[in-house]
């Protein structure tokens, strides 16, 4: 099982929302849900970063390391890893090479 730590956005350096999965794929259904609060109060539905572990534990210590962090270092991070913050999962293949 592969799990993910994730940022989603609603727009290029807007508001960012970091989280845990073992379901990537489904991220974005995942967010849209009553329960996802928080993504649905600021329309968070642009995933734009995400890391791969194959422990669920060092992937939630990860999230809650990348929570702690200064806005600044997480801007930084997706726009290293993500130019020009485009949502991946629209088109996983076509958008991850646009990233490079």
């Amino acid at each position: 099982k592969i799990w993910n730590v994730y940022i989603m956005t609603n727009k290029p350096n807007g508001i960012l929302y970091i989280g845990v999965t073992d379901s990537l794929g489904e991220v974005k259904e995942q967010t849209k849900s009553l329960s996802a609060v928080f993504t649905a109060k600021y329309n968070c539905d642009k995933l734009v970063y995400f890391e791969e572990f194959e422990d669920g534990m060092e992937a939630a210590k990860r999230e809650k390391q990348m929570k702690k962090w200064k806005r600044d270092w997480k801007i930084n991070l997706v726009g290293d890893f993500n130019p020009k913050w485009v949502d991946i999962s629209l088109n996983w293949k076509l958008n991850f090479n646009k990233l490079r």
